[in-house]
This record gives structure tokens, sequence and C-alpha cells, in this order.
């Protein structure tokens, strides 16, 4: 397997195409918006100079991964000889539905189709394709050249042969996958959210303020970042929105979102990426000034 398709150039998206990229795949990424391409590509152009001045690879190394990358806005164009494609779009159930039917029209037969999902059923996204059994997860981390961790998901159809392809292929990306089952959440997220909920249903009970809740994790818990730091870096609607699809999936009340997420969210303070969340990040993204909201 050496021709790869990735679909969004986001931030997973880019960091997928990157790490595929580096290790001497030929990678196909795919975007709608050919300026979501050209900050894709930025992306990971700067990533690699960092890679570089750390001396972690030499500036052939960077040349040679920014060639192994060709960019597409078409989805027919970009899945063409390819052996796999990885999803990577926005976390919302239809928008990955209809990519899956148009991918399952315009792959070859054999091609393995597999998502980035971090909490979307893979048995219902394999549903919409005439391939269930070659369809799979692959859930890295943020940020992906970095991050270890691939979750590989096996919806209920999902074969032996292709699970062991993937499992396979990720250890070439130098990664240490580890297969779970499709339940809402997988592993990761069921585990996860819960406790970023819990940290936020702290802050809105008046338990204790932003920096206070973060200290008590980072240094009790010897947590590299506290839980509102890392859910303003994952983004607070991913948050709110595999917190969503857990609630919906189980059932339970122990998954329902704060009010104080759902409410930042509608506001429009998603953490990093727009500025603000818990933090305010409009002169640093590190996590050093508390949001005016939530200073006494």
């Amino acid at each position: 397997m050496k021709n790869i398709a990735v679909i969004g150039a986001g931030t997973m998206g880019n960091g997928i195409a990157h790490t595929f990229a580096q290790s001497g795949f030929n990678v196909q990424l795919i975007d709608i918006s050919e300026a979501s391409l050209e900050r894709g590509i930025a992306t990971i152009s700067k990533n690699l100079d960092r890679m570089v001045a750390k001396e972690k690879i030499t500036e052939a190394d960077k040349a040679n991964t920014l060639g192994n990358i060709t960019t597409f806005t078409n989805i027919e164009e970009g899945v063409k000889n390819v052996e796999l494609v990885v999803e990577a779009a926005t976390e919302n159930v239809e928008l990955k539905l209809n990519i899956f039917k148009q991918l399952d029209k315009a792959c070859a037969a054999d091609t393995i189709l597999a998502s980035n999902t971090s909490s979307i059923s893979i048995t219902q996204i394999a549903a919409v394709t005439n391939r269930p059994e070659k369809v799979i997860g692959m859930h890295f981390m943020n940020p992906v050249p970095i991050m270890k961790l691939v979750e590989i998901i096996r919806g209920y159809n999902t074969s032996d042969a292709v699970t062991n392809t993937i499992m396979a292929l990720s250890k070439e990306l130098g990664k240490t996958p580890t297969e779970v089952n499709d339940y809402p959440g997988f592993v990761a997220n069921r585990i996860l959210m819960p406790m970023l909920n819990e940290a936020i249903e702290t802050l809105y009970n008046g338990v204790a303020g932003v920096q206070e809740i973060d200290t008590v994790m980072k240094l009790g818990m010897a947590h590299p970042m506290g839980p509102l730091q890392l859910a303003d870096f994952i983004g607070l609607d991913i948050c709110l929105s595999i917190l969503n699809v857990m609630y919906d999936g189980f059932k339970n009340p122990k998954y329902a979102p704060c009010p104080l997420l759902v409410n930042m969210v509608r506001a429009g303070k998603l953490g990093v990426k727009s500025g603000e969340g818990f933090y305010d990040y409009s002169e640093s993204k590190k996590a050093e000034k508390v949001s005016k909201q939530f200073v006494k």
C-alpha cells in the first residue's frame, strides 16, 4: 500500500497527510476549499520546519515529505488509484455519511475506507456503502505527527483482513494501534469527555475557578494540561458534539453536556481556534490568561 487519500485539510487532516507523507506514502489531500488546502500545506510546512530546527529531520526530508503530497478539490479525481482513504472531515454525522456515499461510488472496489471520527458509529457509516467489511475507524490523536496512539475501531461488519491491514499500516507510520469495538465515544473519548464535562460542571457550580481546577489536575493527577485547557485545545464545539453522540447513543444522563458548555458554543467561544474559551488566546496561544467572564 503506497497511495493514500485524505479527506479534509483541517487540523486532523493535514496532520494525517503529514504523517503518511513523511513515512514515504503518496498522499492525495482533498478538500472542497482551495484556501483550506493552502492553509493545510502551510501548516505541514511550518511543522516540518520545527522538526528541521530540532534536527529531527533534514531539509531534504522536508522537501521529500511535501513532494509526496498532491492536493485536490474534487473527490472523484482525488481518490483515483488509492488503496486507502482516510476521512477527516468535520465531526458531523450527515456530512460523513454523504462523504462515504461518494467514496463508495468513486473508489475502486478493493479500496479500504477509514474514518478519523472520534465518536460516530463506524457501523452506521459503513451501512451507507456497499463495502461495509472494508470500512474501519482510524482515530488519530492531535497533534497527529507527535502522538503515538491510533484507535482502530472495528465496525459490526469490518473484516479481520482489513483490521489486520490497518493495524500493520499504523505500525509502519511509527504509531501504536489499539483495537477497540464500535460503541459511542469508543475508548478515548468515552473516558476523556465525561472528565472534561465534569470539570466544566465544577466551574459552573462555583466549586473553584478555571486556573484552580486545572492546577489541581495538573499537579495532583500529573496531567500535562488541565481539563479546561484541554477542552479549549480540542475545541468546545467538538467536545459538545462528542458528548451529544454519547448521550444519544447511551441515553444515560451522565453524558449530558453541561449547560455552560452548551452556552459557550452557542456564543462562539470555542477555545483556541476562536481566540477565547475558558482562557483568552488573543495575545498568546498558551493558556495563561483566564477569559474575562470567569475572572472574579
